[in-house]
Order: C-alpha cells, then structure tokens, then sequence
C-alpha cells in the first residue's frame, strides 16, 4: 500500500493540509471528483476551460483521502484544503502516471503490456492481439476505442486511452482477474498527456501514421515525435513516458522507416510481398467465406497458412503485427495464427444483413487514408457499383474534412455525405467541406 506521505517522498511534492491523515493507505486515483470516496486521492488538474480543484469540495464530501494538485488548485480549495492532506506539485498532470501506478500496486510490473499505436488500425489489431494470445491459452485483457475487457468479460472505461488513474486501475483489475497479458491502444493525445506515464510497456508496436489530430498537433513531425514516445526517451524532450523493452514498426510509410532509425533492435513488418522486413505476407487471396488467405514469413524460417475474417492489405499488415508480437513475447506464432480466424471486430468493416439482396458493411473510418485503404478493398471485391455514405466529426482536424470526400469520390460509385457527430460546429458547414473535396475529384 501507498500513503500520501510515501508519495509527497517519491514526485516531490509538498505535503500540506490535514496530515493527520498523511499516512492513510491509498488505493486508487480519479480526476473526477463525484468519483472519489475513502481511499480515493483527488487529482485536481488545470483544465482548458475549468480547474479540476473548482470541484474540491465535492470531492472531500464524498470522502476523498487526499489531494494532488497545483498551487492555484490549493487556493481554489483553500476553503476545504484543510480538512484532508494535499500534494502540492508545480505540475500534477507529469505525475499523475506514477502516482496512479503507485496508488495500484504498480499493475503493469506483473503484466506483458502491449502498447499499439498509429493513425490507423489500433483497435483492430488490439483485437488481433487478443485472440492470438488467448488461442495461445493465455488470459488477456483489452482496453481501447471500443471499450475495455479481460478475458471477455466487459470492464467499463472512457476514451480510446483512458486517463492515466482509469488506465492503472484497469491494469490492476485484469491483474486480479488473472491476465498475462493486456493489449492497448495508445494515442497520440495518451503520449502527450501523460495517460501512459506509468506504464511499463512489454512491447511497442508502430503501424502507421497519416494525417489526423492536427487541431491538437501543430504538424505532422509533432503527431510523429509524440507517436514515437513510446519507442524512444529522446523522442519529443520532457516525456515521463517508459519507452518499450521490445518494438514492433510496420516499415510501409515514411514514419515507420524513420522510427526504425531511431530505434535500430526494433521488429519490422511490411504487407509488401517483396519487402526486406523480418515478417512479411504473400499475396492475399480472398474467399467465398468473406475471408482472405495468405502464407506469413517470419524469423527463423517461419511460414504459416493464415486465413482472416477480415479484408483489405492493411489488416494483413495488422495480422504480422499481432503475430510479432505474440512472438517478441515468446508465444507459439502457429497457435497465434491459428486464433486470428476468431477475431471479429465491432465497426471495422463489419457487415450488416437484414435479407438486403447487396452487401452493406460499416466502418470507423474517418481519416483520408483509412477511407481510401477501406474503399479500394471493397472495391477490389465487388463486381457491381461502390456507394458510401460519409460524414466527418465536429471539433476535429477540419483539414481533412475535403481529403476525406475526395478519396471517397475518386473511388466510389455513389458518395452521400451526411452528418457525422458535429458536437460545436454547424453540420452543415462540415457537410459542404466532405462535399468540396468529393465535387473537386468527381
């Protein structure tokens, strides 16, 4: 167990308030003040619209054991600060990570943590992990955009990457339910906010990268330097993220050829046939059955007949990526591959039957590169029109709104725009941002 007084020592925070209450055993954190109860340590954080110790007194009602903020949070709460004792730091949020890991028993020590990052096709291979593993006959936990599980059961969470005391404490619940291993998707805004800080990563693995976030990044070498925080500590200066022991890095962008670079004992992987990775695929064939077959080369003359139930050469990249995992951890990469025809995947070019006389599949993309990468493999199975229906998010990088309805139109038949989830913004104006780039390509 942790107390407040053992976590002042250990991030070098002042002690202040009631510290009769100092040596108290902690065993867990929240930002959510309703959320906080006996035990409980409040982290009051500066927000962009409110500080998180505004709710001090909410939190101390509902029994908070203590509180980590910043010195203006203490004279936010300086009306409650006196009642419980607070853990004063010039910058709370850089150490949310290890006082979440603390206050839970360091969860991540007792597991394999496989950190999955990229622009595209993080949750999809976060469920590839999973099966590979468990086909391996290991329990296995999952947390991302979808929602968070071990060993099948639901666990409820928030955010593609859930903050930092929501991650740790999910760690520790899977730990408890028995888990080896937790396959995570890691984003660019967990890397650079510190959601992941904490966390010991088993293995690292780097899909691609292509244009999204940059209403939160500046350019694309930032979106690339707060990527590569979790491979390399000189990545983007001031990270207290933990840099994976082992790396996996699809070479098949730009990005992922200059991450190799940077860290030179990584594990490549590329779904060109003819790539000098250490695994690669041949040719993909797909089937009657919605599936599509092809034989895997990996290290030490590895060569495995793989069937997917997914389409499209980028889940085939997807596929080598949890196999080089599920191998870096010292799995058997043949009962791995065997565990990839299990997977399924919610919103990931899922289909949907309701006795229609053509096919209709649903999909998450919402990046220029991900519609383009999921319309050319539908297209590459359809002998008749392709027609897509198209939104894009509100509050989001509005620079890809136009990319996005241009790959759509320079591949299907048919492109309806329609309305994503605006949260702020007009709908309409998004709409005819979609619909600009989809008439310029037409």
């Amino acid at each position: 167990m942790t107390t407040a007084r053992q976590l002042a020592d250990a991030v070098g925070a002042r002690l202040l308030g009631d510290r009769s209450g100092a040596d108290v055993d902690l065993t867990g954190a929240t930002i959510r003040a309703q959320d906080c109860g006996p035990g409980i340590l409040f982290a009051a954080l500066p927000g962009t619209r409110v500080h998180g110790a505004s709710f001090g007194a909410t939190a101390v009602e509902a029994g908070a054991a203590a509180v980590l903020t910043d010195p203006e949070g203490v004279e936010l709460m300086s009306a409650v600060a006196g009642r419980l004792p607070v853990l004063v730091h010039p910058a709370p949020r850089a150490v949310l990570g290890a006082v979440s890991a603390a206050v839970t028993g360091d969860p991540s020590a007792d597991l394999d943590v496989v950190g999955i990052t990229g622009t595209s096709g993080k949750t999809t291979t976060t469920y590839l992990v999973e099966a590979a593993l468990e086909r391996c006959g290991h329990v296995a936990g999952l947390i991302g955009t979808t929602g968070s599980r071990v060993d099948g059961r639901a666990l409820p969470s928030r955010l593609t990457t859930p903050e930092a005391p929501e991650f740790q404490a999910l760690l520790a619940r899977m730990r408890a339910a028995g888990a080896r291993a937790v396959a995570a998707e890691v984003s660019s805004h967990a890397l650079r906010l510190g959601r992941v800080d904490g966390v010991r990563f088993a293995v690292g693995a780097f899909l691609n990268l292509s244009q999204d976030h940059l209403d939160f990044h500046p350019s694309m070498d930032d979106y690339f330097r707060a990527k590569a925080r979790l491979f390399d500590v000189e990545a983007d200066p001031g990270s207290a993220v933990w840099p994976a022991e082992r790396a996996v890095v699809v070479i098949d962008d730009e990005w992922g050829r200059r991450l190799v670079g940077m860290r030179p004992d990584a594990v490549t992987v590329s779904a060109d046939p003819g790539a000098d990775a250490d695994w690669t695929a041949g040719e993909s064939t797909p089937t009657d059955r919605d599936t599509q077959e092809f034989t895997v080369h990996g290290p030490r003359g590895v060569a495995i007949d793989v069937e997917l139930p997914l389409m499209g050469r980028f889940n085939v990249a997807n596929a080598l990526v949890a196999l080089a995992i599920v191998d870096a951890l010292g799995g058997d990469v043949a009962a791995a591959a065997a565990g990839l025809m299990r997977v399924r995947v919610p919103g990931r070019l899922e289909p949907v039957v309701r006795g229609q006389d053509f096919r209709v599949l649903v999909d998450y993309a919402h990046k220029p590169g991900a519609v383009a990468a999921v319309l050319r493999s539908v297209r590459a199975q359809t002998e008749g029109r392709v027609a897509v229906v198209l939104g894009a998010g509100g509050d989001r990088d509005p620079g890809k709104r136009p990319k996005m309805g241009a790959a759509a139109a320079e591949i299907a038949d048919l492109v309806v725009v329609t309305d994503d989830n605006p949260r702020s913004e007009d709908p309409a104006a998004i709409r005819a941002a979609v619909r600009a780039g989809a008439e310029q390509a037409a």
